[in-house]
């Protein structure tokens, strides 16, 4: 965990959740400020956040997630205010404190956190057809109709064995507090260097979650389906699939950098937010 003061600040990129006033509110107060040292704000679509030095978020986790994916490669510091009711586990800055908890950023008082990404593939007949990096997961599913499908799972090209369920989600430890954990998965430390790959739903109790190391590359490919199969990234759709096509997923070249609550740990996260120690 890093703990040095950002690189001179010149240019700040704002992400917010376009449906919440007091998420809007906090961003123009917080912009003001920021404009009064004489560093220069952008909003989503003004221009590109490669560039920018610093990203502020001000919604949920969604909204970082989001704001991960429109900072692309860079690896641009993300400072997550939540602007709910709620701590988030990705945007942990309460938005009461989100001023204080800013001006101790820029001057490197809070810690910044690398989080490891995963590249998702898809590959039919030697073409690729989706190249993207996630933060949370990569998810292959069911359509609509309550029909299983068969997946074919290689670790390393080593056949792991065949799944029939509704799916199958292949998380990085950021995303194990996610879908993954909704489905039965395992609370994984964010920062380790590994890769969950979560059956949904498996025909089999035998078929259980499994974590291997990030160096390794996971290759599901689609051996039946009876219906619409989909590949899901962070939540989004992404493609349809066919019997025969392949989604390799592997440790991306770059990694999220959050800026964290001086104040909380991954363990104070977990007991507010799964009510752990509560009866």
């Amino acid at each position: 965990m890093l703990c040095s003061p950002l690189v001179t600040v010149r240019t700040v990129a704002f992400v917010v959740k376009p449906e919440s006033e007091e998420a809007r509110g906090l961003a123009a107060e917080l912009s003001e400020m920021l404009a009064a040292r004489g560093i220069r704000v952008v909003r989503e679509g003004e221009d590109s956040f490669a560039d920018a030095d610093l990203c502020v978020v001000a919604g949920g986790d969604g909204t970082l997630i989001h704001a991960a994916a429109l900072v692309g490669g860079a690896e641009v510091p993300i400072f997550g205010i939540n602007a709910g009711g709620q701590l988030g586990f990705l945007t942990e800055i309460p938005r009461d404190r989100a001023r204080e908890l800013l001006t101790a950023a820029l001057a490197g008082r809070c810690p910044v956190e690398r989080r490891g990404k995963l590249r998702a593939r898809v590959l039919r007949r030697g073409e690729t057809l989706v190249d993207a990096e996630v933060l949370n997961d990569a998810v292959i599913h069911r359509g609509a109709l309550p029909q299983m499908v068969e997946l074919v799972t290689r670790v390393d090209g080593a056949p792991v064995g065949s799944l029939r369920a509704d799916g199958v989600i292949v998380a990085t430890p950021t995303g194990s507090t996610a879908y993954s954990l909704a489905a039965n998965g395992p609370v994984v430390y964010p920062t380790l260097d590994a890769v969950l790959v979560n059956p949904i739903c498996p025909h089999m109790l035998t078929q259980r979650p499994l974590v291997v190391p990030s160096r390794c590359c996971t290759e599901i490919e689609v051996a039946a389906a009876g219906g619409e199969v989909q590949l899901s990234l962070d939540g989004r759709t992404a493609a349809s699939l066919r019997a025969g096509d392949r989604v390799r997923i592997e440790r991306a070249a770059h990694h999220c950098m959050l800026i964290k609550n001086p104040d909380l740990d991954f363990f104070s996260i977990l007991r507010e937010k799964l009510r752990w120690s509560e009866r």
